[in-house]
């Protein structure tokens, strides 16, 4: 009678800690199958979405800040995704409303055209999402933060600088940027106003190639065919200066016995300096780790400047082997 109660003891037993183990195994399971997922959507949930809108990947410059900033926001929890307008404002606009729908965290852009897109940029601002503008600007303050190198003063020093190397006379060639982008806007009114102080200089001639190269060819071959008279070239971005020297080269012309100022100093500018077939560019960063920094503070709500200067410099054969080109 004994022995049958231990035994229906040790039964009982038996069977529960059965149980018992079971159940840990299926928890264990469980465990194992939700973690993943609980930690895959804390990592979604932690994880902003930055767009930049930008305006023609054509353009080697740009496409090397787009290169840069993706590897800026690698580092951080930031998905970072970006559209190419293709040279268009009104891509520009639907690439920009098309990021708003798909609610980024941050807006980033430069602005192809500021008249033209101000309104769009404005509302979007007003409505709350955060706009980081880099090297363009617009013509409100509606933005969180603006991110540039100073084209004025850089265009002023230019003229400046081709003046002195002129001595005061002669004749300039302007190869212009996206006329509607306040980059171009004031790179063109600041060379202007600076070289109005040489009465023997005349601008010749001002030719829009949309800082793109081929573009540039275009252009030149228009100058050499118009016979326009030109002792200097003042190229807003070196892969201008590079598609003048290519058009001068083609005719027949030596680059060296003109005087050709750039502006961002790529690998291009820096070996044409170096073999005296470009006279100066100035240093034109693509501004991508400091606006990358920008947004990281803006998306974790710390206080950032609405203006943040990039500092630049005149590149010469005096300095050109000291400083490495931006790309």
């Amino acid at each position: 009678m004994f022995g049958n109660k231990v035994n229906m003891k040790n039964q009982v037993f038996l069977y529960l800690n059965s149980i018992f183990n079971k159940s840990i195994r299926f928890i264990s399971v469980l465990i194992f199958l939700i973690l993943p997922l609980t930690a895959s959507y804390a990592e979604h949930k932690q994880k902003f979405v930055v767009g930049y809108a930008q305006d023609n990947m054509a353009n080697d410059w740009r496409a090397a800040q787009i290169k840069q900033l993706e590897k800026e926001f690698s580092k951080q929890a930031v998905k970072f995704v970006f559209t190419d307008a293709r040279g268009s404002a009104a891509n520009q606009i639907r690439n920009i409303e098309d990021l708003i729908y798909q609610k980024v965290d941050l807006l980033m852009t430069s602005p192809m055209d500021a008249a033209l897109m101000t309104p769009v940029i404005s509302q979007i601002y007003k409505n709350g999402t955060p706009v980081v503008l880099v090297t363009r600007n617009i013509l409100t303050d509606d933005f969180t933060s603006f991110v540039a190198p100073d084209d004025k003063e850089i265009a002023q020093q230019a003229a400046a600088f081709v003046a002195g190397k002129l001595k005061g006379q002669g004749n300039i060639l302007i190869l212009k940027g996206v006329p509607t982008a306040t980059t171009a806007i004031a790179r063109t009114e600041g060379f202007l106003a600076e070289i109005k102080k040489y009465p023997g200089i005349k601008i010749s001639a001002i030719k829009v190639a949309n800082y793109l190269r081929g573009e540039a060819i275009q252009k030149m071959d228009e100058v050499i065919a118009e016979k326009i008279p030109y002792d200097a070239i003042y190229a807003q971005s070196d892969s201008m200066a590079t598609g003048a020297r290519l058009a001068m080269v083609k005719a027949g012309i030596d680059p060296a016995s003109k005087i050709i100022v750039g502006i961002d100093y790529i690998r291009e500018a820096h070996e044409a300096i170096k073999n005296g077939t470009q006279t100066a560019s100035f240093l034109y960063p693509t501004s991508a780790s400091q606006a990358a920094s920008i947004v990281i503070k803006i998306l974790h709500n710390e206080k950032v400047p609405k203006h943040v200067k990039v500092e630049t410099q005149i590149i010469t054969k005096d300095n050109v082997d000291k400083i490495k080109p931006i790309f």
